[in-house]
């Protein structure tokens, strides 16, 4: 079925990096790279900013800071990622996961990234929402 709309997008995607920066081990890493990455949704159209330095996540771009780098690809695809069901080189690779801008820095969050997959799940099925579990 899929996301509903931007704003669900933005919870579930969006919640895991809220989760994140309260996170005693996570948050601190999160916030210490200073990074900001925007990702760009479509199948909703939704664009979330991860402001790490500022531990803020906001739902589109207006008043927030320049994102360094922003991911684009559909909001299936990104909900897969955060089950730990997609490869970012291979999905770059094969144009399912569009980069632009300071990639290095989006390879260094992978580490980080894959101790949130848990969490993520874990808010999906508290939700009832096992139509996304890929």
């Amino acid at each position: 079925m899929g996301f509903a709309s931007s704003a669900e997008v933005t919870k579930y995607i969006g919640g895991i990096f809220e989760a994140a920066f309260v996170d005693p081990e996570i948050g601190p890493k999160l916030e210490a790279t200073g990074l900001v990455v925007a990702f760009d949704f479509t199948d909703p159209e939704a664009v979330v900013l991860i402001d790490m330095a500022n531990k803020v996540v906001q739902e589109g771009l207006d008043g927030g800071p320049e994102p360094m780098a922003t991911m684009s690809m559909t909001a299936d695809t990104g909900s897969a990622y955060w089950q730990g069901k997609v490869n970012l080189p291979l999905a770059m690779a094969k144009k399912k996961i569009k980069v632009d801008g300071n990639v290095a820095s989006l390879l260094k969050l992978a580490p980080l990234g894959k101790k949130l997959y848990p969490s993520y799940i874990e808010r999906l099925k508290a939700d009832g929402r096992d139509d996304l579990l890929a």
